[in-house]
């Protein structure tokens, strides 16, 4: 068969070709707005056309690497089409890391050209010395005029390409799209690979399971340098629907969008969630349509959906990790459960659900024997993935991919049960799981239960050494503003709604780390409390 008989029936699977689909049909529609500016769908296309033949003339090609540090503006979506347009793989930087930890990833990901939004330039300035693969720099003057490192700035660069359409240098579906770091919560960061194929489908995936049409209106709450947004950089995009840029993500922001661009969708960490519900002015705000809310980045309590749907949004739980494109399973909503009350709807809705139409395969396996648990909502194992929409592998490390893929399916680590519908539900991750004089406690369902107290705002339980149980649970409790409430409340609340021993034998007051993305680094609270002493974690 000659390739061009193979081109017939056959073409390359890739989400930059999304683009020109949606400009060809919807050139004068908006496509993407951020403050002021209003970009249609044809100049949206002429602009990443730009940045593409730029990055060409100044040596960009195939396999090369382009690092982006930049929050939710237009040059960070563009880059999401331009960089693997030619073959490139585009590495998104997170701006909540410390300048030791992005030099790390420019230099393992053997980035050579970089840009920077000026705001963040701090992060780069004091190791740029230490950058020796990087060639170019180029200033995204967002924040301010200033060039912090000299040259031109990301719109003078883009004047330097050319808007004529650029085809797609892409003739593999498992060539590198973009390199994802994860958060190195052990060890260093690890570069996750996505390549084409499943960025595409996966984009896809998300277009369907959140209902997008053109008729959509998507608020960029989400970071877009956390597993490429989602992939909802491309799946709004395929269906002709709007991006609404912002740079900082704070409720009154939020809000003040939602009312101004009519928002229809976006996607958020719990912890916005618990923001947007509890702004004073929450209740005030007049949704002009049905607000449609994705969470996820760690499970959420069901008072923080109960909470966001009496205003009257729509939450909808999904599952996943950087390692499979962000996410996997959705709590897919059923007819049968719309007589239930708000409480046990949202119950329903903190599981992690079942498998998106496009991804096919999750279970919960018996670490050991790799054979699925019961689907009896109480025997706990591992999820574990496979599909189109898990990683090529981390970059330049094999033994950590060999030990991600294990027995031929993916990893997650977080521990689980499946109910008898299929649902999965977490309870917790490997190693936040608690061991108390031979008794597993899961941390997330000791959380649920303090986050019901009505003075809490945020909470995370951890481990803590005791002398006679060998570990303990401690929670650590963020309180509402102007709320008063003592460690003797807490844990009385706990051993009023759980089983004694599970309640924590003590509570701390303040405020809790937390990633780029919302979620509670729950590791750092428990490194502190076992400083100095071994813990054992099976």
């Amino acid at each position: 068969m000659t390739q061009m008989q193979n081109n017939v029936f056959f073409d390359v699977l890739t989400p930059v070709l999304f683009l020109g689909r949606s400009a060809s049909i919807y050139p004068d529609k908006t496509a993407v707005v951020y403050e002021d500016k209003r970009y249609t769908y044809q100049q949206f296309y002429n602009r990443v056309n730009r940045l593409a033949s730029a990055l060409g003339k100044i040596g960009v090609a195939r396999g090369d690497k382009v690092a982006f540090i930049c929050p939710n503006t237009p040059p960070m979506l563009e880059a999401h089409y331009a960089v693997p347009m030619i073959g490139a793989a585009l590495v998104s930087v997170n701006i909540r890391l410390s300048s030791r930890e992005v030099a790390y990833i420019i230099n393992h990901s053997d980035a050579k050209v970089l840009f920077v939004d000026n705001e963040f330039a701090n992060l780069v300035q004091p190791v740029m010395s230490q950058l020796a693969n990087i060639q170019t720099v180029v200033n995204i003057c967002d924040a301010s005029s200033e060039r912090p490192f000299g040259g031109m700035d990301y719109e003078e660069f883009l004047q330097t390409g050319s808007e004529e359409p650029i085809a797609a240098d892409v003739d593999d579906e498992y060539q590198v799209a973009t390199i994802n770091y994860t958060s190195g919560t052990t060890g260093l960061p690890k570069g996750v690979m996505y390549h084409h194929r499943g960025a595409y489908l996966n984009a896809i995936g998300e277009a369907v399971e959140f209902s997008l049409t053109s008729q959509s209106t998507y608020l960029w709450t989400l970071p877009m340098f956390h597993c490429n947004g989602w992939c909802y950089t491309w799946a709004v995009t395929a269906m002709g629907a709007t991006h609404v840029c912002l740079r900082k993500v704070v409720p009154e922001e939020i809000y003040r969008l939602i009312e101004r661009e009519s928002v229809s969708h976006l996607c958020a960490a719990p912890t916005v969630l618990i923001g947007m519900a509890n702004y004073p002015g929450a209740k005030e705000v007049r949704f002009k349509r049905q607000l449609q809310v994705i969470t996820a980045g760690a499970p959420p309590a069901p008072a923080v959906i109960r909470n966001m749907e009496e205003l009257g949004v729509n939450v909808t739980q999904v599952y996943g990790l950087t390692e499979v494109y962000g996410p996997h399973s959705i709590c897919e909503w059923q007819t049968k459960w719309d007589g239930l009350s708000i409480e046990e709807k949202a119950q329903i809705k903190a599981r992690q659900g079942v498998p998106y139409v496009t991804t096919m395969y999750m279970d919960v396996f018996d670490p050991v024997s790799m054979k699925p648990v019961p689907r009896d909502g109480k025997t706990v194992g591992e999820i574990v993935m496979r599909g189109n929409n898990v990683m090529l592998g981390y970059y330049k490390d094999p033994k950590a991919t060999a030990e991600a893929f294990a027995g031929g399916w993916f990893h997650s680590g977080d521990l689980a049960v499946i109910h008898p519908d299929n649902y999965v539900q977490i309870m917790d991750r490997k190693k936040d799981i608690i061991i108390s004089g031979g008794e597993n406690i899961s941390t997330v369902e000791v959380e649920n239960v303090i986050f019901q107290h009505p003075d809490v705002l945020e909470v995370a339980v951890v481990s803590t050494p005791d002398d006679k149980w060998g570990e303990a649970p401690k929670a650590f409790v963020v309180v509402k503003p102007g709320r008063t409430v003592t460690e003797k409340d807490i844990i009385d609340h706990c051993k009023e709604n759980l089983a004694r021993f599970k309640a924590p034998k003590s509570v701390e007051f303040g405020e809790l780390p937390k990633t780029a993305t919302g979620k509670i680094q729950k590791f750092k609270l428990r490194d502190k409390e076992w400083e100095g002493r071994e813990r054992k974690v099976n």
